[in-house]
C-alpha cells in the first residue's frame, strides 16, 4: 500500500479551441495547465475532473490518447504523461422539490463517460457546457451514473445555494432510498465545513469524507485535498477507498478552517455582518431581519442529530490549512522560490524542515508556514459570499 494525494473536483474553463465549458471557471483551464500546476507545483498524484461529458472535452481526451500523451489503465482512470492519474467526472445540477443540489460522478473511462453525456444530452439545454440544471432529481441521476459503473457522491452537501443539506433536504430518505444511500460511499465536505461539523449528522457515520478544491483557476488547484491510501493509482482502487475496503481508504482531509468559508456563519445583508452564536442563526439579532444569507454552520446546528460532534472510529484525520499564496508574507516571487528549493507545495507544507525554511525565506514566513501546517492560525470568519482571512 502506498500514500497518494488527491484533488477531485477541478473544472475545465476551455476546451479545444477556446470553446468555453465552465463559464465561470479560468480560459487557462485545460488538460495541459491542469497537470502542470498538478504534478509539477503541487505535489498531487491523482485529480478528478468534473467536466468530461462536454463533447470538446470528449474530443481533448481522444486527441491526447491518440498523441500518446493520455493512456487509459486497464483498471479505470487515465494517465497524463505516465505521472498523473486523471479520473474523469461530472458535476451536475438536480432539481428538488426544495430547491438545487450538485453531484459529483466520476467514471472508469472515455466509453462510459460517452455514454452518460449521450444519456444527459436529453435532459439539459447545451451539452457542452459544465454543471447544467438536468431537471432530474438526485436519485434518477444516481440511477444513470450506477449503471454505467461510475461513482456518485454529493457536492460541497452544506452550502447555502445549490447543495443537498444546503439547500435542499434534512435528511437523505427525502431524495433516496435507504438502498441507494449505502451505495454512495462519501460526500464532498465543501470549502465551508470540516469533520467536526459534518459528523454531527449521524447518516453521514457511513460515509467516506472528501475534501477538494472545487477549482475555478489554476491558482486554486489543491487548495483542498485528501490523502489515500491504496495500492495503486486508478479508478478502481479510489472506489475501494471510498468504500473503506480491502485496506484503502481515506486517510486524511486536508481543508481551509471552515471560518475561511464564503458562507460559514449566517450573514444579515442589512447590517452587512455575520454572527457568531454558539446557535443557529436563522433571524438577525440585531435588525430582526428574516432574510438572512444562512451560513453552513447554522445550517448544520439546525439539522444536526447529535447533541455534540462524534466522528466514528475510521474516520480520516481532518487538518485545517492555508493555501501558500494566502499565508502571509507569501506572494507569487516568495512561492516561486520556495517551489524551487523544495519541488512542490506538498513538500513544503508537509516535509520542509524549519531550519530548510529559514534558509529561504525570512523567520516570520517560516514560522506563518508552520503554523498553517498545524492549524494554529487567527481566521476572521468568512460569510455571506464573503471569503474569511488568515490574520496572524
Amino acid at each position: 500500500m502506498q500514500e497518494f494525494f488527491a484533488d477531485l473536483h477541478i473544472h475545465i474553463g476551455s476546451a479545444g479551441n477556446g470553446k468555453p465549458v465552465k463559464i465561470t471557471a479560468s480560459k487557462k483551464l485545460n488538460f495541459a495547465n491542469i497537470a502542470y500546476e498538478s504534478m509539477d507545483r503541487k505535489g498531487l498524484d491523482m485529480v478528478g475532473i468534473v467536466d468530461c461529458a462536454s463533447p470538446p472535452v470528449i474530443k481533448d481526451i481522444e486527441e491526447l490518447i491518440t498523441n500518446g500523451v493520455m493512456k487509459q489503465l486497464p483498471a479505470g482512470g487515465i494517465k497524463y504523461k505516465n505521472k498523473l492519474v486523471i479520473i474523469p467526472g461530472v458535476e451536475v445540477e438536480s432539481r428538488e422539490e426544495n430547491g438545487q443540489a450538485h453531484y459529483l460522478a466520476f467514471f472508469p473511462d472515455l466509453k462510459s463517460i460517452k455514454e452518460y453525456s449521450t444519456i444527459l444530452d436529453q435532459y439539459i439545454t447545451n451539452i457542452t457546457l459544465s454543471s447544467q440544471q438536468t431537471g432530474l432529481t438526485g436519485a434518477e441521476i444516481f440511477r444513470i451514473v450506477n449503471s454505467l459503473g461510475g461513482i456518485f457522491i454529493p457536492a460541497h452537501i452544506f452550502t447555502p445555494h445549490k447543495s443537498f443539506y444546503g439547500r435542499c433536504v434534512s435528511s437523505y430518505s427525502d431524495i433516496f432510498t435507504d438502498k441507494q444511500w449505502e451505495n454512495i460511499p462519501a460526500i464532498e465536505l465543501g470549502l465551508s465545513a470540516d469533520t467536526f461539523l459534518a459528523d454531527y449528522l449521524s447518516e453521514l457515520e457511513n460515509k467516506s469524507f472528501l475534501s477538494n478544491s472545487d477549482a475555478h483557476s489554476v491558482a486554486k488547484i489543491a487548495r483542498e485535498y485528501n490523502l489515500l491510501k491504496l495500492k495503486a493509482l486508478n479508478f478502481k482502487e479510489l472506489k475501494l477507498a471510498l468504500e473503506k475496503k480491502k485496506g484503502r481508504k481515506v486517510i486524511k482531509n486536508f481543508g481551509l478552517d471552515p471560518a475561511l468559508g464564503k458562507y460559514h456563519r449566517s450573514f444579515c445583508k442589512i447590517c452587512e455582518k455575520s454572527f457568531s452564536h454558539n446557535c443557529a442563526v436563522y433571524k438577525c439579532p440585531e435588525c430582526g431581519n428574516k432574510d438572512l444569507i444562512i451560513g453552513v454552520k447554522d445550517r448544520i446546528l439546525k439539522i444536526a442529530d447529535k447533541d455534540e460532534s462524534i466522528s466514528p472510529a475510521d474516520r480520516a484525520d481532518y487538518l485545517h490549512q492555508v493555501p501558500l499564496l494566502d499565508i502571509p508574507g507569501i506572494g507569487i516571487k516568495t512561492l516561486d522560490k520556495l517551489l524551487k528549493a523544495f519541488g512542490t507545495e506538498m513538500s513544503i507544507i508537509h516535509k520542509a524542515s524549519k531550519n530548510d525554511l529559514n534558509d529561504y525565506v525570512k523567520t516570520k514566513i517560516t514560522d506563518n508556514i508552520l503554523k498553517t501546517r498545524y492549524g494554529n492560525v487567527e481566521i476572521q470568519s468568512g460569510g455571506g459570499g464573503n471569503y474569511g482571512k488568515v490574520v496572524g
